[in-house]
């Protein structure tokens, strides 16, 4: 029963590692904008813009468990451009013990996913793009490789005010089991829209996610050992649509400097406490620009116990040699 959530494996896939993004709910996959990061959520977001385009991330995650994101960018004219990036999570050291409580030494456990990434301009205002994606996941004794891919389109107006974007992620397979159990990937259809106001220093973007699970429901057991099939959301329809939407704002008031928050409605009514909900499922952030580099933080709330903290910097070496 509590493996449920874990319904696939390599779920790491899913979990942010931008500053930007963290700050605007955990996902955006329809803005257009000069952010390699954004790369990992739709890979039509590499543009002919992020030209050696460098950017590293670092979340110091729940617990001790540490996520690292590492991105590059670049353009081969008259092919389109290309981006290598290494995400990673590292779960930390573990205590090993017999089923007595006897300890005998530790060990570790990490997932990667190395993201080689592709996009091409098909018009003026729309591009494609797909990434490969190799994973490799080292529990404590058992291992696994598996291969999965994202696709990926973006439209942007004329004007850069509104964008939208398409992404079917993590199409795949294991390739290698970790004990001879086949498990499936994450795979998720996302669809997203941004809109700057044309007289405003304001951005507003949503996402909607989960697009292939619907219901979302869960099996759970009752106080009597009854199982009860179809837990999960209990609310109407409006409940169960925003349970699907991620919801951000930003204040942009120059190209040196935002400030971010976010609404994950999911995330507030699965990991808020009832009687006291607090901020679970608010996140927020903001970023500026320091000479060529560019620093971001951000920061999620996903229950009373703590935080996420989400840290960026990039820049684009081509600056440097202006």
């Amino acid at each position: 029963m509590a493996q449920q959530a874990g319904s696939s494996t390599y779920d790491f896939l899913n979990l942010t590692n931008s500053a930007r993004v963290g700050a605007l709910g955990g996902n955006q996959v329809g803005m257009n904008s000069k952010d390699v990061s954004l790369v990992f959520h739709n890979p039509a977001n590499l543009s002919q813009d992020l030209h050696q385009s460098l950017v590293f991330n670092y979340v110091p995650y729940v617990s001790d468990i540490k996520m690292t994101y590492a991105g590059y960018a670049q353009k081969f004219d008259g092919i389109g451009t290309f981006g290598l990036s290494i995400h990673s999570l590292n779960y930390g050291t573990f205590d090993r013990a017999d089923v007595d409580g006897n300890l005998n030494g530790t060990f570790s456990a990490a997932e990667y996913a190395i993201n080689l990434s592709y996009s091409k301009v098909l018009s003026p205002k729309l591009r494609a793009g797909v990434s490969l994606k190799p994973i490799i996941s080292n529990l404590e004794q058992y291992n696994s490789f598996g291969l999965a891919a994202d696709i990926g389109l973006l439209y942007h107006s004329e004007n850069q005010l509104f964008s939208a974007g398409i992404t079917l992620k993590n199409v795949g397979s294991q390739i290698t089991t970790y004990n001879d159990t086949y498990e499936p990937l994450p795979t998720d259809l996302q669809i997203g829209l941004s809109k700057k106001l044309a007289h405003a220093p304001f951005r507003f973007s949503i996402t909607a996610q989960d697009l292939f699970d619907w219901k979302m429901k869960y099996k759970v057991e009752d106080g009597n050992g009854e199982i009860i099939e179809d837990a999960g959301n209990s609310g109407g329809g409006f409940d169960q649509l925003m349970r699907h939407m991620i919801v951000g704002i930003e204040l942009v008031p120059s190209d040196n400097f935002y400030v971010a928050v976010g609404y994950n409605h999911r995330r507030r009514q699965e990991l808020g406490v009832s009687d006291k909900m607090s901020t679970s499922g608010y996140s927020w952030g903001f970023g500026f620009r320091v000479h060529k580099f560019h620093f971001a933080y951000g920061s999620a709330r996903y229950h009373l116990a703590g935080s996420s903290n989400h840290f960026s910097i990039s820049t684009q070496l081509s600056n440097f040699k202006r």
